[in-house]
């Protein structure tokens, strides 16, 4: 573990707890048609990736960079994708449920479902490296986000 990442702390107690996040569809995350713009779910699913390791015990400067420090390690995203199945309006209430994988030492991704009213309304995937900030080579994942993923499986 890099000495600039300190471990998590599980500040819950079950995956449910960190891998289903709520959103409300606003205004602003419409277009002119009335229904959720396109970019809008990429967005979501990178702000609920940051809550579920949040709500999970990792502080966002563990891994995120931000004014003075610079993480030792970055995730950068290389691959995403996403599926839209039903429209999402303003006002409509989401579930986005989380299913991290890790996929090597040094990678991981993330697929995220987008459920209304019960109903799968989209689909999305992000799939991050680790590389050393200072380097840009490939390194390995973290510690705090190695027992996120772990803590995340399903049969954890």
């Amino acid at each position: 573990m890099p000495p600039s990442d300190p471990p998590a702390k599980n500040l819950t107690t079950t995956p449910a707890d960190w891998l289903l996040l709520c959103r409300t569809v606003r205004f602003g995350d419409t277009d002119a048609a009335g229904v959720m713009h396109f970019h809008q779910l990429l967005r979501w699913c990178h702000v609920a990736y940051e809550e579920s390791l949040e709500r999970f015990g990792v502080a966002p400067g563990a891994l995120f960079p931000g004014p003075g420090r610079s993480p030792v390690v970055a995730l950068p995203i290389v691959h995403v994708s996403a599926d839209y199945h039903r429209p999402l309006s303003c006002g409509d209430p989401l579930a986005i449920e989380l299913r991290p994988l890790e996929l090597d030492g040094g990678s991981f991704e993330i697929r995220y479902r987008f459920l209304h009213g019960g109903k799968e309304a989209a689909t999305g995937l992000t799939r991050h490296v680790a590389i050393e900030s200072a380097t840009r080579q490939r390194t390995a994942l973290p510690g705090s986000l190695v027992l996120w993923l772990e803590a995340s499986r399903p049969d954890a």
